[in-house]
């Protein structure tokens, strides 16, 4: 596996490669175009010149001509200047070196008649042929020369480009080496403040540095992980220690009875008050561990959850009969309020046990605190979500108590005399969580409190 600095460095160079490339063929083949242009220009003119000349015949005979071309000071070389018919006979020819002729395709002529001038390469020579506008004149000139001075700097170019090109290269390899340590140095940091994070020590933090980039954000977003992580380890040993209290207490006292019991023999009636006492102490073992087997699967992923589409009014209506079950003396008015047309807005995805034993433990605790043992209960329907509120007259929450109601084991300070293992509204609180829900809380001591569920409609 490549380091992620090689990579780093290898995609670097390699866009600066290209980039490099691009930019040194450009620059090549703008001044090769150019030297083209210039070269072919240039002899267009000179043969348009021979041209003019020749139709003047008193004025410029041909040798004069040809002194006129060789005398001629141009920056290039081997000039070479033939005139021919219309079918090919040469009439006029001039070069700087005695013998030297022209090599090229008889068909230039055909194509030069089509279109003029045509360019082509004689040799290392530039050449072309061009034909006189007027039809009355039936001459094809041919001029061709060797750009010493424009070839000579173009290899100079290619040269330069060629070493700016490779010096480009190695330099850009270096850079993203050295550039690449720069970048992931701060990775490099954070790595090494989160080796020295464990379970024993969340309580250190990744130093973000001063400048909000995304290296800020990384360890800002690791940062807030660890929050939500020394918080879930403090409510797992908050839970373990409440949790092994709640159960070592009715254990000892049951073991302590079972104890005196066995020390002497006792009469029937003693023996029937330890196990009428031992079995209390099992039963609130019962009730607290079925408590804590419903908050084990609240806690659980919902994915592993039986989903099915559940009426919400349906389960609302369950509740009178089960708060029977729990205590006489529990009553409750349920109203509907601003329900949908459409029966289907009433549907929720969800799991029926688990949001069953969420409102009715929610229902419960408001007829166990008022003092007339009455619970209001609403279900609205508004937008997109199904609201249910659950309202009681009864002595109500402190004010700082409700932080913390919905923490496992926690009970507030006017709860104590009534029964119970604290694990009610936190299960609730997780319960609704599962189903993508909202559950808050409105109380003023001594006047009651407001518990509202808002939970996303299915359709």
């Amino acid at each position: 596996m490549m380091p992620v600095r090689i990579r780093i460095t290898v995609l670097f160079g390699s866009i600066v490669f290209v980039l490099l490339a691009l930019v040194c063929s450009a620059v090549f083949y703008f001044y090769y175009t150019n030297r083209e242009h210039d070269i072919r220009r240039r002899l267009t003119n000179r043969a348009i010149t021979t041209a003019r000349m020749l139709q003047q015949p008193e004025v410029f005979d041909p040798r004069t001509l040809q002194k006129i071309d060789s005398s001629t000071a141009m920056t290039m070389k081997k000039k070479v200047m033939e005139v021919y018919t219309g079918d090919g006979q040469l009439i006029y020819r001039s070069s700087d070196q005695p013998n030297d002729t022209l090599s090229f395709d008889p068909s230039i002529f055909e194509q030069v008649k089509k279109k003029s001038p045509v360019y082509f390469f004689s040799g290392v020579n530039d050449a072309i042929a061009w034909r006189p506008a007027d039809s009355t004149v039936n001459m094809v000139m041919v001029s061709a020369a060797y750009d010493e001075d424009g070839l000579t700097k173009l290899g100079q170019l290619k040269i330069i480009l060629w070493l700016c090109f490779g010096g480009g290269v190695v330099a850009a390899f270096a850079a993203g080496y050295i550039f690449s340590e720069r970048l992931l140095r701060p990775v490099r940091q954070i790595t090494d403040d989160i080796k020295d994070i464990s379970a024993r020590n969340l309580a250190r933090r990744i130093n973000t540095g001063k400048v909000r980039d995304e290296w800020f954000y990384l360890s800002d977003t690791l940062n807030k992980l660890l929050n939500r992580l020394q918080e879930s380890f403090e409510i797992q040993r908050r839970f373990i220690a409440n949790a092994s209290h709640e159960l070592s207490t009715p254990l000892t006292a049951i073991s302590s009875q079972l104890e005196v019991s066995l020390q002497k023999n006792r009469e029937a009636g003693q023996y029937r008050g330890t196990m009428e006492s031992v079995y209390q102490d099992v039963q609130y073992l019962s009730k607290l561990t079925q408590t804590l087997l419903e908050f084990a699967q609240a806690s659980e992923d919902p994915g592993g959850l039986e989903i099915e589409q559940i009426r919400i009014d349906e389960i609302l209506m369950q509740l009178p009969a089960a708060l029977n079950k729990l205590n006489l003396q529990y009553s409750m008015v349920l109203s509907f309020e601003g329900l949908p047309e459409k029966e289907e807005r009433l549907i929720v995805a969800g799991n029926a046990e688990l949001l069953f034993s969420a409102i009715k433990n929610l229902v419960s605790n408001a007829c166990k605190y008022s003092s007339d043992h009455k619970a209001w209960v609403r279900l609205s329907v508004e937008e997109e979500n199904i609201i249910i509120t659950i309202r009681d007259k009864g002595k109500g929450i402190p004010k700082e108590d409700l932080p913390y109601i919905f923490q496992p084991f926690y009970r507030g300070a006017n709860t104590w005399e009534e029964s119970g293992f604290g694990l009610g509204l936190s299960l609730v609180s997780r319960i609704i969580k599962l189903h993508k829900g909202e559950l808050s809380v409105a109380s003023s001591e001594g006047e009651g409190s407001v518990f509202t569920i808002t939970l996303p409609s299915h359709y």
